[in-house]
C-alpha cells in the first residue's frame, strides 16, 4: 500500500531580527498578542548587565570599575564609545556576554507551551552566524536606512551622526535580506497595515510545510 508522503511540521521556531529602528520590537510585540512566545535577547543582555546582573562582576574585572555607573548597571554609552574606537573590546566584550546570553535564551525557550511558536528576537542574527541550524524561519523586518535614523533620532534623542555609527556596527540590508525566508517591508505602513501583514504570516506559519 502507497503512503501519502509526510509534510513537516508546522512553523515552530522564528528567528526574528532587523537593523535599529526597523521595527522588529513592534512586530515581536504584534506576535506576541498571537500566541506566541517571544525570546527577547537583547533584554536578556540588558538584565545581564543591569545592577545585579550576572555579567556585571565579570565585566568589572574585565574592562575596569570605570565601565559599572553608579547605580551598579553597565555604562551602556561608555561601552559602546570603547567598542566603536576598538574592535579588540568588542570581541572581549562578546566573549564574555555571549555564553550567558546563549544559556539564558535556551533557558527561557525551554518554558515554552508545547507546541507554541518560539519567537528568538535577535537584532545580530546574522552577524552572530549561528541562527540558521537553530529555527525553522528567519523573519526579517526591513526599511531604509533613512527610515532608520529618522526613527532612532526620534525616539532616543541621538544624533544623526551617533545612530548612522551604530547602524554601521551592525549587518547591512542586503546581508539581512540575503538570509531571510520571509520580509516584512515596514516603510511607510501605518500599525493597522503592519499588524495585517503579520496576521497574514501568522497564519501561514500555522500550516503544515510541504
Amino acid at each position: 500500500m502507497d503512503l501519502a508522503p509526510r509534510r513537516a511540521p508546522a512553523v515552530r521556531r522564528v528567528g526574528l531580527t532587523g537593523g535599529i529602528g526597523s521595527g522588529k520590537s513592534t512586530v515581536a510585540e504584534l506576535l506576541a498578542r498571537r500566541g506566541a512566545w517571544i525570546v527577547d535577547t537583547d533584554a536578556i543582555s540588558r538584565s545581564l548587565t543591569a545592577p545585579g546582573g550576572a555579567a556585571i562582576e565579570a565585566l568589572r574585572e574585565r574592562f575596569g570599575g570605570e565601565f559599572i555607573g553608579a547605580d551598579g548597571a553597565l555604562d551602556r554609552a561608555r561601552m559602546r564609545e570603547l567598542v566603536f574606537r576598538d574592535p579588540q573590546a568588542r570581541q572581549r566584550l562578546e566573549a564574555l556576554l555571549h555564553p550567558l546570553i546563549r544559556q539564558e535564551t535556551q533557558a527561557q525557550a525551554a518554558r515554552a507551551a508545547p507546541g507554541q511558536i518560539v519567537v528568538f528576537d535577535v537584532p545580530l542574527l546574522v552577524e552572530s552566524g549561528r541562527w540558521r541550524e537553530q529555527v525553522d524561519l528567519i523573519l526579517v523586518v526591513d526599511c531604509s536606512e533613512e527610515t532608520q535614523v529618522r526613527r532612532v533620532m526620534q525616539r532616543s534623542g541621538l544624533s544623526r551622526d551617533a545612530v548612522q555609527r551604530i547602524i554601521a556596527q551592525q549587518a547591512g540590508r542586503a546581508q539581512r535580506l540575503a538570509v531571510a525566508d520571509a520580509v516584512i517591508v515596514n516603510e511607510g505602513l501605518d500599525l493597522e497595515q503592519l499588524e495585517a501583514r503579520v496576521q497574514a504570516l501568522w497564519e501561514d506559519w500555522q500550516r503544515p510545510r510541504a
